[in-house]
């Protein structure tokens, strides 16, 4: 009798032992979902949600194995906001600690399209991170947190550089700008330096003229050209009267630019004033920024192509050329297919 009994617990002790030691491998070492899945963890979110979420997107196998990780790892105390991927090959036990210690994942931070209004691109910003719109509007127009990175708040333009970028989705204003002083820095090597130099460009004016090309036209190949018209202005003192410019002291609100808006009183104004304006009027992309240092002036510099005006084929493009009289014929051809098309 004793020896059945010894036996019989023998059994129950190697039951449990079995039943506790698969608990133990379903926690921490057998993979636990099915699918991939993104998460994203918000302040105000609580340890049952982000249970429930997993369990949802990720197909879990075992959600006994995955409360009972939730529970030892202390998850709702833990709890740390971020984005998180749950990939079909974690177990359990990875998954609360994940959360737990805000192991996560990068998301991908774009800056492309026309990024011409501080308060769009703050907007832009907020939509792709936890950031609310107004923080990332007023760090866009904050003197003293630029002056960090040398910039102002009225050549924040020149710092952005369009592109996408890997950056934690509870990222910072001051994370997003360091990223995007590391991609100048990066941009502006000894060579582009050099070539600025020789066109009698700074770093900032550069930016500002390539706003400028940015403004005129999205179609890439012919910004040098475009680029090669406004150096051949400056060269020779003559106003850039460049459209865009008037487009940004009107904060983009014109449908159509008249010419009573070429008065507008504003430093911005390049009918009225020469030179450069005093600040970017528009995020420059890489592309208008390589025309400015690599510009075709149509000829020699400052004897090359002074004006353009859009293609009267409404290709898209422009219709370049050095004198006046030539500009005056390209444009009249242009109206007048514009007055041709209207009719029909």
């Amino acid at each position: 009798m004793k020896k059945a009994t010894y036996i019989l617990l023998a059994l129950v002790v190697l039951a449990i032992g079995a039943v506790l030691g698969y608990s133990w491998l379903r926690d921490n070492k057998l993979p636990n979902f099915r699918k991939q899945a993104e998460i994203y963890v918000y302040p105000e979110s609580t340890a049952d949600e982000i249970l429930d979420l997993i369990a949802d997107k990720a197909q879990v196998i075992s959600r006994k194995s995955l409360e009972r990780c939730f529970q030892s790892k202390q998850v709702a105390e833990y709890l740390t906001p971020g984005h998180y991927t749950v990939s079909p090959g974690d177990a359990s036990v990875y998954v609360a600690r994940m959360l737990n210690n805000g192991w996560q994942s990068p998301v991908r931070l774009s800056l492309t399209g026309n990024l011409r209004v501080k308060s769009n691109i703050a907007a832009k910003i907020a939509s792709q991170l936890q950031l609310d719109s107004a923080t990332a509007l007023r760090a866009l127009s904050d003197d003293k947190l630029l002056a960090a990175y040398g910039f102002t708040s009225r050549n924040v333009f020149s710092l952005l550089m369009p592109d996408t970028y890997d950056i934690y989705w509870t990222a910072s204003m001051v994370d997003v700008l360091d990223k995007q002083k590391a991609a100048w820095d990066a941009f502006w090597t000894p060579e582009r330096d050099a070539k600025a130099k020789a066109l009698r460009l700074t770093r900032q004016e550069a930016s500002v003229l390539a706003s400028i090309v940015k403004g005129e036209s999205n179609y890439e190949p012919e910004m040098p050209r475009i680029a090669g018209v406004y150096l051949n202005r400056l060269k020779v003192g003559m106003p850039l009267q460049a459209d865009p410019t008037i487009a940004f002291c009107y904060d983009y609100k014109l449908s159509r630019i008249l010419n009573k808006h070429l008065e507008v009183d504003s430093a911005y104004n390049t009918y009225t004033h020469t030179g450069l304006p005093p600040g970017p009027i528009c995020v420059p992309t890489r592309a208008a920024l390589e025309a400015v240092l690599n510009p075709d002036f149509g000829g020699t510099w400052g004897a090359g192509n002074f004006y353009f005006c859009a293609n009267p084929d409404f290709s898209g493009t422009h219709v370049f050329a050095k004198t006046l009289s030539e500009h005056n014929r390209n444009a009249d051809a242009f109206r007048a297919e514009l007055n041709r098309r209207n009719r029909k």
